[in-house]
């Protein structure tokens, strides 16, 4: 099976860890569900990236949920977080809005949908740490501008939107200076009811491809 995913690891890096310079992100770990819908998504140009979209375009739900399989269950290490320039002001506004959210604006805390450790949850949300602040800014300013989108309701966009590019950079900066703990797990289920509708966390419809299941 390792050889087979070689077209992913050349750029996710050995076993989906990542690569150092953090350009593509780590899918290892990562909750089975979120990557086929990510998968699925990239294949039905829902979210575009010309490589990830010409490299999935025909393939079958079966061959992307093996794929999504096999690096759901991968789990090495995690490195230690890039120091920080960030002031302790931008900190601390990241870290209430991971934590907290912003309850007078009914705007829910990272953690509220992400796990109390930011984990993620199985089968559909991933885990916050790990990433580098580049690539969550990135893609909390793709869901602000409409670049990228999910299934609707579409609540990733209709937070990203409600937040300013320095909350968004205050939340990547908190975020990307956490170490990741040793134990660090999607969460089976949330704690409680998430705060809000999210399409994404729906049933992934089958799409028939030209390429049948890994074996």
């Amino acid at each position: 099976m390792a050889e087979r995913m070689a077209a992913c690891t050349v750029c996710h890096g050995k076993e989906g860890r990542a690569t150092a310079d953090g350009y593509y992100p780590r899918i290892a770990g990562k909750p089975e569900g979120y990557l086929l819908h990510q998968l699925q998504s990239f294949r039905d140009g829902q979210r575009r990236y010309p490589m990830m979209n010409y490299l999935l375009a025909n393939l079958s739900d079966d061959y992307l949920q093996q794929i999504a399989i096999f690096f759901a269950a991968q789990h090495p290490p995690y490195p230690p977080p890039v120091a920080t320039e960030a002031s302790a002001t931008v900190l601390e506004r990241g870290r209430q809005l991971v934590t907290t959210g912003q309850p007078a604006q009914r705007m829910p805390a990272c953690a509220a949908c992400h796990g109390d450790g930011l984990g993620g949850v199985a089968p559909g949300i991933p885990g916050l740490l790990g990433l580098p602040k580049d690539y969550i800014n990135a893609q909390l300013g793709a869901w602000r501008n409409g670049e990228r989108k999910a299934k609707a309701p579409d609540c990733m966009g209709e937070i990203a939107r409600a937040l300013s590019p320095e909350d968004i950079n205050a939340a990547s900066s908190w975020l990307a200076a956490q170490p990741v703990p040793p134990d660090y797990r999607p969460a089976a289920a949330p704690p409680k009811p998430l705060p809000t509708q999210c399409g994404s966390m729906g049933p992934a419809v089958s799409k028939p491809g030209t390429m049948g299941a890994i074996p």
